[in-house]
């Protein structure tokens, strides 16, 4: 088992930055590839990024390349999400997501655990 808690979501003006927190707990942390995702309201859950077990390979969706960066710290159990230039269209609750697997990282069937959300609001 793999418990994920997200913190650092809140509210910010257009243009401005956030930097998600995922903390781990459980089974070894550096086991698992671990993805970001989002939902905004009134639409389905998104792919926002991932990375891979040691950090060397990562993966975004085109509207966020460039803006999102995931880091991960394997000594302290936790994963990144460092949002900038954020606009009214980032606003959605962002999960972190941890995948043991090598199956694909954009789709959320293949993350075995999950965190609660944390709700990222941009004002315009």
């Amino acid at each position: 088992q793999v418990q994920l808690v997200e913190s650092g979501g809140g509210l910010v003006q257009a243009g401005g930055s956030l930097r998600l927190s995922c903390a781990a707990s459980g089974r070894s942390f550096s086991n698992y590839a671990m993805g970001w995702f989002r939902q905004a309201p009134g639409k389905e859950r998104a792919f926002v990024g991932a990375m891979n077990w040691s950090g060397s390979t990562t993966y975004y969706t085109d509207s966020v390349k460039g803006r999102f960066t995931i880091s991960r710290d394997n000594a302290k159990n936790t994963v990144y999400l460092q949002m900038n230039s954020l606009n009214p269209e980032d606003t959605a609750v962002y999960y972190c997501a941890a995948r043991q697997s090598r199956a694909s990282p954009y789709r959320g069937v293949n993350y075995d655990y999950w965190g609660q959300g944390t709700q990222v609001t941009v004002s315009s």
